[in-house]
């Protein structure tokens, strides 16, 4: 844990902000995101939970003295703290881990999910889960549970190897439960999944209201990637039924929802968020921070910026460059961003794809800018290639700089562009690779689009809406989160949600 030297201070509304693998340990869009909401609001007090790979990253963010205790979860760390249970404990656990397995597993079942979790927060609030886990008696429950007739992942003839992949991929999953969760103000979750988990805790136990922001949605990127995940089905099964299940519980128990698009809120609505408490929040910059770029690169140049990962598909924009360079020889690809740990061997896929195309000269990976305007000012059109987004900084960013784009209809990437800038279809780089040569090929086009991007943000995508919202919204929750009985707590939070949502 890391304690900000910042007093607090008596009558400040309070905020917990709950993050996976971003704010305050990591660059990139939503911890961007995090940082313009605390920057953005001194006059509030917070708190961050922030779940992360091993424990052992760095804050990389300035913390202002409003932002106290950063608390870090570890999830592939060293284990949390605590022993196995014994005797009724231990028999109570494993009861209330076979109920939490069977909703994973039998759809006629899935009522239990939230019972059977709330039952493994209190557990792992003792310091017994993790332990428990990790032993051999909740191997051969998950066993014996997917192994009952009538279940159809039994069909896929689970081994052992699996049960004990599994058990272990659920440990470490569960991790956050053990974190002390919130006890008072707002819990304000940036992601679904894991970094609920706290959250979801601090409802059951302390009736804190939980908030939920999310960018991308968590679920879909979870089955994108467990399409290509290492694992046998049984694994993918269980491990994607809890996926599925935790993002319907925090869809059903958040006061509100705040998706940062229309296209998340569909995702939403599916899962079964009440649509009265769903209010889209768009993401914003400050367009003084972002001025018109100025004049364009002498060579036709497509730049791209964001963090080397799968899910932003540079291979596509590699291969579209390539179909781009056929037309225009002198063509450039620009890509600027750092690379996360852990995704080397994907940038020297990207990088040995460039060369297999015969493009190595002219795209160059450019790794992480001072100054991310310099990304956008370096070329004609700046490139998105995703094939999942939110509401993208990027590419906002760029619009504000007043760059025309071409980006994966993924998301609310549409909402962003309007008519400033071209979609295509994710995964196609014919698609892409057209309507960059389109917009290289048509300068006065180009530059009418650029300007018209630059005018969209300052009237719809300023950093000081996002902010104001946001504030008003943790106001409204805070306020309503002390005359409530225990009993009516749930019934007068959606009430609350309601009126925000209208």
């Amino acid at each position: 844990m890391h304690v900000h030297p910042g007093a607090r201070r008596h009558g400040a509304a309070h905020v917990t902000l709950l993050t996976e693998g971003t704010y305050p340990h990591s660059h990139g869009g939503v911890s961007v995101w995090c940082d313009q909401l605390v920057q953005g609001m001194p006059d509030l007090d917070f708190d961050v939970v922030a779940v992360t790979g091993t424990g052992r990253e760095p804050v990389v963010w300035d913390l202002p003295a409003h932002v106290h205790d950063v608390l870090t979860v570890p999830m592939w760390g060293p284990p949390p703290d605590g022993r196995p249970p014994r005797g009724r404990s231990r028999n109570r656990l494993a009861a209330a881990y076979e109920r939490f397995l069977t909703a994973l597993l039998d759809p006629r079942t899935e009522d239990e999910f939230g019972p059977a979790l709330y039952a493994l927060a209190r557990a792992a609030a003792d310091g017994t889960l993790s332990p428990f886990l990790r032993g051999d008696r909740a191997v051969a429950i998950l066993a014996a549970v997917w192994n009952r007739p009538g279940l159809a992942v039994r069909e896929a003839r689970p081994t052992l190897h699996d049960a004990v992949t599994t058990t272990a991929l659920l440990e470490h999953a569960l991790r956050p439960l053990a974190a002390p969760p919130p006890r008072h103000g707002v819990a304000h979750a940036v992601s679904g999944g894991v970094a609920v988990l706290p959250g979801l805790a601090g409802l059951d136990r302390y009736e804190v209201p939980l908030l939920l922001t999310e960018h991308g949605v968590y679920l879909r990127e979870r089955y994108l990637g467990y399409r290509t995940a290492p694992y046998r089905w049984p694994v993918k099964a269980a491990l994607l039924g809890f996926f599925r299940l935790l993002a319907e519980e925090s869809y059903r128990r958040a006061a509100l929802i705040t998706p940062g698009n229309r296209y998340n809120r569909l995702w939403e609505e599916q899962g079964g968020a009440d649509p009265q408490a769903i209010r889209t929040v768009y993401n914003g910059v400050d367009p003084a921070a972002f001025p018109a770029a100025g004049p364009e690169p002498d060579v036709p140049t497509l730049s791209w910026a964001g963090r080397v990962d799968p899910i932003k598909d540079l291979e596509t924009l590699v291969r579209a460059f390539g179909l781009v360079r056929a037309e225009i020889p002198e063509a450039r690809l620009r890509l600027f961003g750092g690379t996360p740990r852990g995704g080397e061997a994907y940038r020297e896929r990207c990088e040995a794809l460039a060369a297999e195309l015969g493009h190595a000269d002219a795209v160059t990976f450019e790794g992480r800018v001072d100054d991310i305007k310099d990304a956008y000012a370096a070329g004609n059109v700046v490139m998105l290639s995703s094939i999942s987004e939110g509401f993208p900084f990027t590419l906002i960013e760029a619009m504000s700089c007043g760059r025309a784009t071409v980006s994966t209809d993924v998301g609310g990437v549409r909402e962003a562009v309007g008519d400033t800038g071209l979609v295509v279809p994710p995964r196609d780089p014919v698609r892409m690779a057209a309507a960059a040569l389109e917009l290289l090929r048509a300068g006065e086009r180009r530059r009418a689009m650029g300007e018209a991007a630059r005018l969209r943000v300052i009237e719809q995508f300023t950093l000081r809406q996002t902010i104001d919202t946001f504030r008003s919204i943790y106001l409204e929750l805070a306020a309503h989160t002390e005359p409530f009985t225990a009993t009516g707590k749930e019934r007068d939070l959606r009430v609350a949600a309601g009126s925000l949502a209208g």
